[in-house]
């Protein structure tokens, strides 16, 4: 086993991890500092609201009220009490054209109508101004407040992203030399598996030029069982007497397979003159077995030529003897069926 391999897989293993979890860290807090800022954004704009919320409610409560409306003397709970004759004076406000109690022409209060409308308009005016002026204030301080947080917030991100630049620099400064170690290492290892295995193929060569399998050496085929038991992967071949034998026993077994063969050339000339005979024997017998059955379809045939003669002699007489028993007419009447 790889002993110096398996130890720096096991340190990059752990760098990895120690950077892995550095990186996992930097980004949870991370995390939690944009959930902080976030919020305090969400309870700022929460606040915000409900400050909006609350001087919509004091400016309707101050410049809407209900009294303050055209349609209030509609839904005026105490309109009855409020109630007064139908005319009190000339300048009566109540006096329409309808009620047939004030006609053109006789608006007495006309100049104090107006001048109190336009210090009504004046005064509308004036506090939408103020209000406008101090909605575009919140506005602006608002805006303000939104860019300094924002302008806060990038710079805290690019501190960020500058530590984790360095961070990563400092992690593939550190990768690239143990790769560069690493390297070397394995170039130096190459170097001496290639010396190691140059050395033992020069060995290798040295034991087949110097060994029994090149050199040819006979003794190497004897097994370990014996002389007569022979290695087949290290046979060179045979002596001259092993030869002599061989050719011997060749000449012998020739000899052998001769006398097999005419012993066999015998036997199949002695099967052969078996089978003419009994082919021969066998001929005859179908012969004789012809001439017999001819001899027996002869007698069957005279036989039945006889047999033929005397049924035919039987019916005409038996013929003759129905016709002479039954009258003439019938006779004559069945000779014209018969005949037809």
């Amino acid at each position: 086993v790889d002993k110096d391999a398996l130890d720096a897989q096991v340190k990059e293993r752990k760098i990895q991890e120690a950077v892995e979890k550095a990186e996992h860290e930097r980004f949870a807090h991370d995390m939690k500092k944009n959930d902080k800022l976030l919020c305090l954004l969400e309870e700022r704009q929460k606040n915000e609201t409900k400050d909006l919320n609350r001087a919509l409610v004091e400016f309707q409560k101050n410049f809407q009220k209900p009294e303050t409306r055209r349609e209030f003397d509609l839904n005026d709970p105490q309109a009855l009490k409020k109630d007064r004759p139908a005319r009190v004076s000339d300048d009566d406000p109540r006096c329409t054209v309808s009620g047939m109690q004030k006609f053109m022409g006789e608006d007495l209060n006309h100049e104090q109508r107006m001048k109190f409308q336009k210090e009504q308009l004046r005064e509308w005016s004036l506090q939408q101004q103020k209000d406008l002026k101090n909605a575009l204030a919140d506005q602006k301080l608002a805006d303000d407040l939104y860019d300094k947080f924002r302008v806060e917030l990038d710079r805290k991100i690019m501190e960020e992203q500058r530590k984790e630049e360095e961070s990563r620099r400092a992690v593939c400064t550190a990768t690239k030399n143990f790769n560069r170690i690493q390297a070397a290492e394995l170039d130096h290892k190459n170097e001496l598996e290639k010396a190691q295995k140059i050395k033992d193929d020069m060995d290798e060569i040295t034991c087949l030029l110097r060994g029994d399998f090149l050199s040819e050496n006979p003794n190497q085929a004897i097994g370990p069982w014996g002389k007569h038991n022979v290695l087949v992967n290290r046979w060179k071949g045979m002596n001259q007497e092993q030869l002599m034998a061989i050719r011997e026993f060749q000449k012998e077994q020739a000899l052998e397979k001769l006398r097999v063969r005419e012993q066999e050339r015998q036997r199949d000339a002695e099967w052969d003159r078996q089978r003419l005979q009994a082919a021969r024997a066998q001929l005859l017998w179908e012969r004789h077995q012809q001439r017999q059955n001819q001899e027996q379809r002869r007698g069957l045939d005279v036989l039945n030529a006889v047999l033929s003669q005397e049924q035919k002699a039987k019916n005409i007489s038996l013929k003759e003897e129905e016709y002479s028993n039954i009258p003439t007419e019938e006779f004559y009447a069945q000779f014209n069926t018969t005949t037809r």
